[in-house]
């Protein structure tokens, strides 16, 4: 019965300490430049950066470039200290990613592209009402 005990102790001890360790990985919010940085200083980690992609003064998305057969592409994204850097994914583009208002990328540099693994938007609510009255009865 002891034995039963301490092998079940084990494994709830092996599980807490997986979720912990990986619990320190998925929360490195980064920019480029620090990213970049500790690329070059030989992290292979994974970050994650967040920005917006890039629009011109009318408030167009620019720098998008699909790949010929449309499964991967790369585009231009603007992180929180305004540094511009070329992005990569290999996968389609996402649906509705042309409408989002934030992005968060991870992934890693390699030279001086980011290659993302995965990409995480938020798209504006279309459920979001404009200049709501409190008197206004619903």
């Amino acid at each position: 019965m002891k034995k039963q005990y301490i092998f079940i102790l084990v494994i709830v001890a092996a599980v807490i300490a997986f979720i912990v360790s990986t619990s320190f990985d998925a929360g490195s919010y980064v920019s480029f430049k620090e990213a970049k940085e500790l690329a070059e200083n030989g992290s292979e980690k994974q970050y994650h950066v967040v920005g917006e992609l890039k629009k011109n003064n009318s408030g167009e998305v620019i720098g998008i470039h699909p790949s010929p057969d449309k499964l991967s592409f790369s585009f231009t994204l603007v992180d929180d200290n305004k540094e511009e850097k070329q992005v990569f994914y290999n996968e389609p583009m996402p649906q509705d990613f042309m409408k989002s208002e934030k992005v968060v990328v991870v992934g890693s540099f390699k030279q001086d592209v980011f290659i993302a693994d995965q990409i995480l938007m938020k798209c504006p609510s279309k459920y979001q009402e404009e200049n709501l009255n409190p008197n206004t009865q619903l």
